[in-house]
């Protein structure tokens, strides 16, 4: 094997175990909250030293924020197919923006909480810069899908920025339901629920039928 060889196989067992880090870190915050969670914890979880979470993280902060960078890179990854589809397409790919966001609730909480916790930190700039800059492309492209939508006569002819707010309050409504202890009761089975959401969230915003005047 050559010395490029070499390199490139370290190079992708280094990536591996990063992924490997990243995720156990999030299955470990989501069931303990990531306050309870050392990185000794998440390193006997992946099988490894502590030393070797240092090669790859120097902090909790920075493990948070490469957390939040991956889940809105995932999102654009909806975003892509979004663009590439037709009407028809955008019909099922709004349905999994909404299943994105709300079918794992204990997630989208983790991210929130995340969020409120890294607010005011001044740790890790480059990486808050760079989530920055990926939210801002996200944003600047659901836009653009709403604009078209809208331009279809498909959605409601308001400022784009109200569809997306709309979409934000229905998200975050039903994961606080989610985590209500009160509420939660009222709800025989979360799937269904949710599900029922999803199918508002396609229809929330939609152009109504306009009445001819006499």
């Amino acid at each position: 094997m050559s010395d490029l060889q070499k390199a490139s196989q370290k190079a992708q067992e280094f990536r591996r175990r990063e992924e490997e880090i990243l995720q156990k870190a999030q299955e470990l915050f989501i069931e303990h909250g990531e306050d309870k969670v050392t990185v000794e914890m998440i390193a006997d979880g992946v099988g490894i030293g502590k030393g070797t979470i240092y090669k790859h993280f120097e902090t909790k902060d920075e493990i948070y924020l490469r957390l939040m960078l991956r889940y809105e890179d995932q999102l654009g990854e909806v975003f892509d197919q979004l663009e590439e589809g037709g009407d028809k397409d955008r019909t099922r790919l709004a349905k999994e923006y909404f299943g994105f966001r709300m079918k794992n609730p204990e997630k989208y909480a983790l991210f929130d909480r995340l969020e409120h916790k890294l607010t005011n930190n001044n740790s890790c700039p480059e990486l808050v810069e760079k989530l920055h800059q990926t939210r801002a492309s996200n944003l600047d492209r659901l836009v653009k899908i709403i604009e078209a939508r809208i331009a279809e006569g498909k959605l409601e002819d308001v400022p784009p920025r109200y569809h997306i707010l709309a979409a934000w309050a229905l998200v975050h409504g039903a994961v606080a339901l989610y985590h209500s202890k009160f509420y939660s009761e009222f709800i025989d089975d979360q799937d269904d629920f949710f599900n029922f959401l999803i199918e508002i969230g396609i229809r929330m915003g939609n152009r109504r039928p306009r009445r001819q005047e006499d």
